[in-house]
């Protein structure tokens, strides 16, 4: 992925998220959640087939991506260069997730 990427979401599929690389590749992704931390905001993102459907097995892979906005001020969505960073929003999203699961 690209250290920026922008969003595309069509309104049909409010919760499917096309990003494009800087080098014009697509990828489907599903929207699960955002997370703030720190005082940034940052959308965990499950990746898709390229059918556009979600893996079988129940561990997919996720991206986090940190959101900022460019300069005409439109979202966008940057990578995190920090594990520990990635690693912290991982584990908030997790318990979000047990929390959920739990009511």
């Amino acid at each position: 992925m690209s250290d920026e990427i922008k969003n595309n979401i069509p309104e049909e599929e409010d919760n499917i998220v096309e990003l494009t690389d800087e080098d014009g590749t697509v990828t489907k992704f599903e929207y699960l959640t955002t997370v703030p931390y720190e005082g940034e905001e940052y959308v965990v993102l499950m990746v898709l087939d390229e059918n556009g459907q979600a893996p079988e097995e129940e561990d997919g892979e996720v991206v986090i991506l940190q959101i900022a906005q460019d300069d005409a001020g439109e979202d966008i969505y940057v990578s995190v260069d920090d594990d520990d960073v990635t690693q912290k929003v991982f584990d908030l999203f997790l318990e979000a997730m047990d929390a959920e699961d739990e009511d």
